[in-house]
Parts: structure tokens; C-alpha cells; sequence
């Protein structure tokens, strides 16, 4: 702000004025103050003024950065916190760099309130984080009362998934769960559960994973057994891609040899030459519920937990299984 009070000629305060849109300007300064701001490369940082501020306004989200529907998640949550003017500061989760530096890279911007999505760390660690900052969990179930969550519920979506087979004709049905991945142990557990009410059902849980490679490792194995399922429900939408791309490469059709279901309804799910069945947990709505909870703790010592019912979206990947299998 100096050096553009310098070459315009006025007091930095003016500049401050100009740039918080506050009455003590004329037009022309204005203008000016801006042309030349424009010119020197000027841009205003938010972040340094906040700091004489009381609040921030600004939300952490923790994510990782190798799921697609965790980027599905900050796209919603971005436009979730501008309706209610707030900022959001990003910090992702990669192979090389764990979720607590992840958080711990967020202390430093003063966010308000912390959004974990689908955190993988222990529920004592989450109780010790919520009590130091306004903590919300979205994509997982915990069971520590300290915990605010917002979640779809996975024992509803599997079920789903099962049911949609079932009237599709399917009793051979396997499950590649998420090798201990968020939800993977209410997902697996709804599965069993909803095969246990079908009449001649055979459910089988194979180790899977989040990646394309867990999904294809998975359906290998069972495509080697010799009564492969007829149907497959993968843990999520990229490991369904997996199970896909490993059909394909064996000489088999989708759906007619075998029908596939993802989990999330992520944006590969959409895609025209996926076209995949899926369980959709709405994205929109949970980053919705999210910021408001978010929000609510920063005002308040406690919010409630949010559990969304979870939709199917049908396509293209599922159908009724051969006549001869």
C-alpha cells in the first residue's frame, strides 16, 4: 500500500480507504488509486487483514487429494461458504504428506472452524482436535460424543446398491470393500446384511480399496473362482472404474457378464463412456451441512451430528445377469 500511496500521491490511508470501499473518497481518487494498484500489480491481502480482525472468516478443509469425490466435496463447500461470506483455505492429504500436517498447515491461516473430509485419524485424536479448534468430519461415522459429523448413511446406500440388483434378478453378488477406508465397515456389514434376506443369495466381501487397482486386483481374484459372481458392488466410483477396466481387458461385457455399482457418484460416474451405476451421497448437501456446522461451533460449544439418506443413481453398468450363468 505504500508504494501505490507513493506513486499516486495520496496517504496510505487513503489507499485503505479505496480498497475497504469505505466513504472518505472521491471518484476520481478512487479510480486513480485503482488504475495505478492495477499497474504496479497490486492485490490486496485479505489474509494480513484479517489479522485485525476478531474474525477471520475463513474455513479449513482437509482433503485428499487422490479422490475424486473429495474434490467433488470442495467444489460445494467453496460455494457453500461464499452464500454465508466466508473464504475456505485448502490442505490436502497426498501419499507424501499425512493429514496431521495437513491440519497442522492450517493453524497458521487462523481459520474459524477445521473441515475433515473422510479423516482417517483415530477418534481420540479427533476428540483432542475438536476441543482445541471447531472440528467437523464429513464422510465418516464416529462414535465419540465430542465429535461433530456430517455423513451419508453407508449402511443404507449398500443397501441399496444390493436391492437394485436383487430386482435386477442377481444372487451372486460380491462386495470389494475399502481395505479399512471410512466407511468401508458399515458399508461391508449393510451388505451382508442385506444379502442375509435374499432368498438362494450369495455374498462374498473381497479386500479392495480406493484406486482403479484395488478395484481390478479384486475382481481377478473372483473372475478366478469358479462360480464368479454375476454382480459386483465396489467401495467406491474409482475402484468400480478399476473393476471395469479389468472386464474389459478379460472379453467381458458390461452388463451382460457381469453388472458393477460404485459408491459416491463422483464426476467419472457421469461420464459418457462410464455411464456407471452408482450410490449417490449428494455431494452438495453434505458440504451444505458441513459449513453449517462448521459454522454453529464457531459460536456455539456444541452442533449436531447430520446423517443424509443416500440415492441410486442407475445407468449404464448394471443390468439382468445372462440366462445361462
Amino acid at each position: 500500500m505504500t508504494d501505490v500511496a507513493r506513486a499516486a500521491g495520496v496517504s496510505t490511508a487513503l489507499v485503505s480507504i479505496v480498497f475497504r470501499d469505505s466513504p472518505g473518497a472521491s471518484d476520481a481518487t478512487r479510480a486513480r488509486v485503482r488504475e495505478i494498484a492495477d499497474e504496479l500489480g497490486y492485490v490486496r491481502d485479505r489474509r494480513a487483514s484479517s489479522l485485525r480482525q476478531s474474525h477471520s472468516r475463513l474455513l479449513g478443509v482437509v482433503f485428499e487429494l487422490q479422490q475424486p469425490f473429495h474434490g467433488d466435496l470442495v467444489e460445494h463447500v467453496y460455494t457453500a461458504a461464499a452464500r454465508r461470506g466466508y473464504e475456505v483455505a485448502l490442505s490436502a492429504v497426498a501419499p507424501s504428506r499425512g493429514e496431521t500436517a495437513a491440519i497442522d498447515s492450517l493453524r497458521h491461516d487462523r481459520c474459524e472452524a477445521t473441515i475433515l473430509l473422510g479423516s482417517r485419524l483415530p477418534e481420540d485424536e479427533l476428540a483432542a482436535l475438536a476441543r482445541t479448534v471447531p472440528t467437523v468430519v464429513v464422510a465418516r461415522r464416529v462414535d465419540t460424543p465430542d465429535t461433530v459429523t456430517v455423513r451419508s448413511d453407508d449402511v443404507a446406500g449398500i443397501t441399496l446398491a444390493v436391492r437394485h440388483l436383487e430386482e435386477l434378478g442377481h444372487r451372486r453378488i460380491a462386495f470389494v470393500d475399502g481395505d479399512g477406508a471410512p466407511g468401508s465397515e458399515d458399508r461391508s456389514a449393510g451388505f451382508l446384511d442385506a444379502l442375509s434376506h435374499i432368498d438362494d443369495a450369495r455374498a462374498e466381501v473381497v479386500r479392495g480399496g480406493l484406486t482403479e487397482d484395488d478395484g481390478a486386483r479384486a475382481v481377478e481374484g473372483l473372475l478366478d473362482t469358479e462360480h464368479p459372481p454375476t454382480a459386483v458392488i465396489a467401495f467406491n466410483d474409482r475402484c468400480a472404474t478399476g473393476v471395469l477396466a479389468a472386464l474389459v481387458a478379460r472379453g467381458l461385457a458390461v452388463p451382460r457378464d457381469m453388472s458393477v455399482i460404485g459408491y459416491d457418484d463422483s464426476r467419472v460416474a457421469g461420464l459418457d463412456h462410464v455411464a456407471l451405476t452408482t450410490v449417490s451421497q449428494d455431494a452438495e448437501s453434505l458440504a451444505d451441512a458441513a459449513v453449517d456446522a462448521a459454522l454453529t461451533l464457531t459460536v456455539d460449544d456444541s452442533a449436531p451430528s447430520v446423517v443424509l439418506t443416500p440415492s441410486l443413481v442407475s445407468r449404464s453398468t448394471t443390468g439382468a445377469p445372462r440366462a445361462t450363468s
